[in-house]
């Protein structure tokens, strides 16, 4: 989330938490029953109750258990052998990744969830998080960016009031390999589905 023009304090560790709304969604065009997920920035498992509740078996983790005991505590950023074996058991990663200043960590979480064996990548960014000549590797280059799904709803991070942010989820077909002329779909939804 982008605090910085909104006026609200950046709150330790990014942890932001995702109105359930958010991820029915994403849920809405790319199903997760029977997936196992894993949820690398769980936070309180707001996203991972609402992935297990449309029926996925779903990992989480985080760098700091928030009182939601995680299934490990684990920083995603950070090479290890428990991220391999929890990402080969994987179908999907999905999460909402923290931002960093700049969208700087987003974009090195987004690397680095490319990097997994999983079949989908699907995380909830700005909705312009796909522009600019430093990305082009994510998505204009990269065969494998699927769809964004445009949230035409802003997000309520506090309460009621929404932010001065778009937000949009990035989805990555991490099973396909090779060039595709298929383009990436764009994708509108809202709150409640028409």
């Amino acid at each position: 989330m982008t605090v910085t023009a909104s006026g609200y304090a950046r709150q330790a560790n990014e942890l932001y938490r995702t109105p359930a709304w958010v991820t029915e969604a994403l849920l809405r065009h790319y199903p997760v029953a029977g997936k196992n997920v894993w949820e690398p920035a769980a936070g309180h498992h707001d996203m991972a109750d609402v992935l297990s509740g449309n029926g996925a078996d779903v990992v989480t983790s985080d760098i700091v258990d928030y009182g939601r005991r995680h299934n490990g505590i684990h920083d995603f950023l950070k090479p290890s052998m428990n991220g391999r074996v929890v990402a080969l058991n994987s179908d999907a990663i999905i999460t909402n990744p923290p931002y960093g200043k700049g969208n700087r960590l987003a974009v090195k979480f987004a690397r680095q969830a490319l990097t997994f064996p999983t079949g989908l990548v699907c995380l909830l960014l700005t909705s312009k998080f796909d522009a600019g000549k430093t990305r082009v590797d994510l998505f204009r280059d990269n065969p494998k960016f699927a769809a964004k799904i445009v949230l035409l709803d802003r997000i309520a991070w506090f309460g009621e009031k929404t932010g001065t942010e778009d937000h949009a989820w990035y989805i990555w077909d991490c099973s396909h390999s090779g060039l595709s002329n298929r383009p990436a779909r764009i994708i509108y939804e809202t709150k409640v589905p028409a």
